[in-house]
């Protein structure tokens, strides 16, 4: 293995990065670099919303906070398998930007979002611009490999995450575009996780100081523990309960 290699993980939405990055963590024994989830970040920053009913500030606020995380879990001397990359939160934003700010939300809500966004639509997409130079920047100057896992089925709606279809792959192929245009050594690795964690070991001549099914078995109860954060804060619960459609109508008045 090359010493001191600084390896980050890209794949959109339910690609199993999160499970993947773990699982590989504990075999190998790297340390695993991520920023919070969504959902643990949105309980301290904007109770009672879920990433469908943000707007574009409160997005930008989201991504600043996940690329500040990502920036200093990723400061240090030693190797890492980073959990998506400090480009991934532009990705997602330029997505959006294309999509429609609120891709998983109703469409009637998102038609409305489309017609508030008119007169500031073109400073956001600037940010968005301007987002996407300073991370991949950093990426090229951070990373020495990228391993990127393909989108390979349908994710099921979760009412949290934004599950619009042509997002997830829209945003998958941003990802290996960026890949391509920053010229990073990156491989493509696909199918079922054990597969994907003994492959990637292999591509990079990894130590391996844990069995594979074992390092999953213990990578999907951390995960699971991580997503599952909503269900057992009742700030969000009961902001939901008032979530009226007046409620909803507001957020989708305000880009």
């Amino acid at each position: 293995m090359q010493e001191n290699l600084k390896l980050a993980i890209s794949g959109t939405y339910s690609t199993g990065k999160s499970t993947t990055t773990e699982a590989l963590s504990i075999a190998t024994g790297l340390p695993r670099t991520h920023a919070k989830t969504s959902r643990e970040i949105l309980i301290d920053l904007i109770p009672g919303k879920t990433v469908m009913d943000l707007n574009a500030m409160e997005l930008i606020k989201l991504g600043l906070r996940r690329f500040e995380e990502r920036v200093q879990n990723e400061s240090g001397p030693g190797p890492f398998i980073s959990d998506g990359g400090v480009f991934h939160e532009w990705v997602y934003f330029e997505a959006r930007m294309r999509v429609g700010i609120n891709p998983g939300a109703p469409k009637w809500f998102q038609a409305v979002k489309q017609i508030t966004g008119l007169p500031v639509k073109h400073f956001y997409q600037r940010y968005t611009d301007t987002l996407g130079d300073v991370t991949r920047a950093r990426a090229k100057r951070l990373y020495d490999a990228y391993v990127h896992l393909p989108v390979e089925f349908d994710m099921h709606p979760d009412g949290h995450r934004p599950v619009s279809e042509p997002f997830r792959r829209l945003s998958d192929d941003l990802l290996i575009e960026a890949l391509q245009e920053l010229e990073i050594p990156y491989h493509v690795v696909g199918g079922p996780i054990p597969e994907r964690v003994d492959r990637i070991i292999e591509l990079f001549d990894m130590p391996q100081v844990v069995p594979t099914d074992e390092a999953i078995e213990l990578a999907q109860i951390r995960v699971r523990a991580a997503t599952d954060v909503l269900e057992q804060d009742a700030r969000f619960h009961e902001a939901q309960r008032k979530k009226s459609f007046g409620r909803q109508l507001k957020y989708a008045l305000r880009y």
